[in-house]
This record gives C-alpha cells, structure tokens and sequence, in this order.
C-alpha cells in the first residue's frame, strides 16, 4: 500500500503490534501524570525512591549488616520450611538415622544399628549378646546423646536386641525338641 491509498478513499492500515503497544504506553503515561504519580521508565524511580524511602518499604540502604534479601543457609532454610509443614517430628527422626555414627559415636555404631522408631521407642539391633548387654547399661547416656542431637521428646526409649538365633523350624508341621540331631552323625 502506498501513502495515497490510505490517506485516500482505500482501506486503512491495520495497527502493528508495536504501535498498539507504543499507544497503550503513551496512555498509561498520560494517565499516570494526570494523577501527580512520577512517570519515568521502570518503578518508582530507582535511587531517588530508595534514598527518600519510597522503594519495596525499606527506609533506604541496608548497610553492611545482614539483612533479609543475604543468601540464606540452604539447612536454615530447610529448617524452616519443615517447621512450617509440620515436618519436624520426621526430620528428626531422620537424623537418628541417618546421622547414627555422629550421634552416638563410632564404637557403639560400629556395633550396633537403630532399625526402627516407632512411639519414640528406638529399636536397635546389636551385632553379639555382648554388645546388647552393654548398650542396656549405657541407655541413659545414649538417650541422653540423642535428646542433644535431635531434641527432646523425639526418641523417649531404647529396645536393645542381640543377633537371633537360626530357626530350624521349615514348613508348617514340626515337632517339639532340640531340631535335626540324627543329622549330626
């Protein structure tokens, strides 16, 4: 189309994209300087809003001290999103778990391994008799290690177990005694 054609009695030009938007910005402008609002590029004027406390409700810079907008600690962070949800209980279950050897100490986790929690009641299962044993008459301490790692109130008991014996019970039907001692030649 030539400048005749739409000045003349031929079809007008349709707007472009940039025209309508270059419109709707001169608008906005126009609209916005009606109301005695700062019209410039962006929001309210960078600096000058920020130096008069105008900007994001701040009372201007933040200074070398910390401050909300830092980077945060990804394990604060976690912490606090399972505070929020209601993680807590499980996380710190969790850290039994997974942090035992850190807990309780590399002898007693050479030795032994926790295999269940259930009720605050932890069930840890013991490599001999001896071992059993001697985690019974250390349970106060290694409660107490516990409540220093994860918290009060999250494991409130032990039950030590030592290695269980073979069965010689196969199948369904046996008879009481001793087990297969003609077998022993």
């Amino acid at each position: 189309m030539s400048d005749g054609d739409a000045a003349g009695g031929g079809t007008p030009e349709q707007p472009r994209g940039v025209d309508i938007a270059r419109r709707a910005l001169e608008e906005a402008r126009a609209a916005a300087k009606a109301k005695g609002q700062a019209v410039g590029q962006g929001r309210a004027s960078g600096v000058r809003a920020l130096r008069s406390g105008r900007g994001r409700g701040r009372r201007g810079w933040s200074g070398p001290g910390p401050d909300a907008r830092d980077p945060q600690l990804l394990g604060a962070l976690t912490g606090a999103l399972s505070k929020q949800r209601g993680w807590s209980g499980k996380v710190s279950e969790g850290v039994v778990f997974g942090r035992w050897e850190d807990v309780v100490g590399p002898d007693i986790a050479a030795h032994a391994q926790p295999t269940a929690l259930r009720d605050q009641t932890l069930s840890v299962s013991a490599e001999s008799t001896a071992w059993a044993t001697q985690l019974r008459m250390m349970q106060p301490q290694i409660l107490a290690r516990i409540a220093d790692a994860v918290g009060n109130g999250v494991v409130r008991s032990l039950t030590i177990t030592g290695p269980t014996a073979p069965s010689w019970r196969k199948g369904e039907r046996h008879i009481r005694g001793r087990g297969p001692r003609d077998t022993y030649g």
